[in-house]
């Protein structure tokens, strides 16, 4: 057994969801089936949708507590090419402070409680019991890790963990120095012929549109590109069916112009993805 398939089995043993890292400390990718999320939803999680794949695809989301999903031949594959073992902060009830430098460590000792600390390659992660929203670039240096996002596992650290302060949901809550366009709201039509709603829940709908904002939030290089699929992702899944509202649509319009894209290229990009799709 594989160091990285031993700690795994311990994180899920004690209820942390564990997962695979591959070289560049980076989740495995979908497989052919799973491609730009056509499955609709993320394995191994409750009310999941109707993605059933029995690899880690799916990003922080194949994160699993399922002793048999971990040892399955499929992650096995997995964890003999993995270069590190990641978690899912939120879904253990933890909060992650990412702290990527000697700066950010130092700021963090004089604005923030103190709590359980893990040493990292350049910095620190402070690790809250509690979670919320991550974001990233809060501050010079600092991430915040815990719902749809996943942490390295680095060991247990030192120092007692302690209850998520107000002090830290607030950096996520700061609105960006520099304000953004109105996302610009389009009309979503039905389809021709009326189409029939094919999935189950709303469930699934919600979740694929949460993972297409997150794909765009963190993009580090070619937004433009990244924004564009996105939309073709979720359009081929969800736009024939008439499910789509201008609410969902707004969503996606604001992660991206978020990432710094106009309201005319959020609009081409969707023009173009629904063209393509002949929508």
């Amino acid at each position: 057994m594989s160091e990285h398939l031993r700690t795994a089995l311990e994180l899920a043993a004690s209820q942390i969801p564990a997962l695979p890292l591959r070289a560049g400390k980076v989740p495995f990718g979908n497989c052919r089936r799973c491609a730009d999320n056509a499955c609709g939803g993320r394995p191994n999680m409750k009310h999941a949708g109707p993605c059933a794949c029995p690899g880690p695809c799916h990003g922080w989301a194949a994160a699993t507590t399922d002793l048999d999903v971990i040892k399955s031949v499929p992650w096995h594959r997995a964890w003999l090419r993995a270069s590190a073992v990641a978690y899912h902060p939120g879904g253990a009830g933890l909060t992650v402070v990412d702290l990527d430098n000697a700066d950010a460590t130092t700021w963090a000792s004089k604005n923030l409680p103190a709590t359980q600390t893990v040493p990292t390659t350049r910095g620190e992660h402070w690790l809250y019991l509690g979670r919320m929203q991550s974001a990233n670039a809060v501050r010079p240096g600092v991430d915040i890790k815990s719902t749809m996002a996943y942490a390295r596992w680095l060991g247990h650290g030192t120092g007692t963990i302690t209850a998520l302060p107000e002090v830290v949901r607030a950096l996520a809550a700061k609105k960006p120095a520099t304000a953004r366009p109105a996302p610009q709201t389009l009309t979503v039509p039905a389809p021709a012929g009326g189409g029939e709603c094919r999935h189950r829940t709303p469930t699934y709908l919600d979740r694929g549109i949460a993972m297409a904002e997150q794909r765009i939030t963190e993009a580090t290089s070619g937004v433009h590109s990244t924004v564009y699929r996105t939309f073709l992702a979720v359009l081929s899944t969800h736009g024939r069916c008439g499910c789509l509202t201008e609410a969902h649509v707004a969503r996606l319009f604001t992660a991206a112009q978020t990432k710094g894209e106009s309201p005319r290229h959020c609009t081409e990009a969707w023009t173009n993805a629904r063209t393509r799709l002949g929508l």
